[in-house]
């Protein structure tokens, strides 16, 4: 029965004896003998690699990060970078600057994300929300949500804007979500707890960075 739990081993550096001078039987017997355990050991570790359950050895940089936080605009000409303030996950992707999703390993990655978006104004309401690269916006990244008007007072329409867009990375850079609305009565809200029954929090933010491949288009 094949273990789905068991950890993959880098085979060791063969241990070979010292050439001689003249042909020695045991000599070369002892170096056939090690060179099959290595290459024994390495051809098991690459048919687990390509096995159906293969993937659970390789080891992808990836990050999860969540707000738990309001996020709103001061005005409708400005571009705002929205932040986080949780790193769920991360291994080789890293936080900085509360809104900078950085990579330490260059390579296409996979960008998701999933903004709780509230309209509390009695008048449809879009909203913008884009890739940047260092700085620099992403060409033809930008999605748009059209929030329809509130419920009543008190009770705002609720929308989750959510998107995924591939992005080819190189060591060091970073990624950053942008937004923009078209009336400051909509913005990225967050949820706390709720009762009868109980539910999780709703984080306002929430984005996954997986890496893809470490080729190129």
């Amino acid at each position: 029965m094949t273990n789905f739990y068991q950890q993959l081993q880098t085979p060791a550096v063969p241990d070979l004896p010292n050439p001689q001078d003249r042909y020695d039987r045991l000599t070369v017997a002892q170096t056939n003998g090690a060179l099959r355990t290595f290459f024994l050991k390495l051809t098991n570790a690459l048919q687990s690699i390509a096995s159906p359950r293969g993937g659970r050895f390789i080891n992808n940089p990836y990050g999860a990060f969540q707000d738990g936080t309001d996020q709103t605009a001061a005005n409708t000409t400005t571009a705002y970078a929205i932040t986080f303030d949780t790193t769920d996950f991360n291994n080789g992707v890293t936080l900085s600057n509360s809104s900078r999703l950085n990579v330490s390993q260059a390579g296409i990655y996979n960008i998701q994300f999933s903004v709780q978006l509230v309209n509390t104004t009695n008048a449809s309401v879009d909203v913008d929300i884009w890739f940047c690269k260092n700085g620099t916006n992403i060409d033809k990244s930008n999605s748009r949500f059209g929030l329809a008007p509130r419920k009543s007072v008190g009770d705002p329409f609720h929308f989750i804007g959510a998107m995924n867009f591939f992005v080819s990375l190189s060591s060091g850079d970073y990624v950053e979500l942008m937004w923009r609305t078209s009336d400051v009565g909509a913005y990225i809200e967050h949820y706390a707890a709720s009762s009868t029954p109980t539910r999780p929090s709703i984080p306002s933010v929430i984005t996954t960075v997986t890496f893809v491949s470490n080729l190129s288009a």
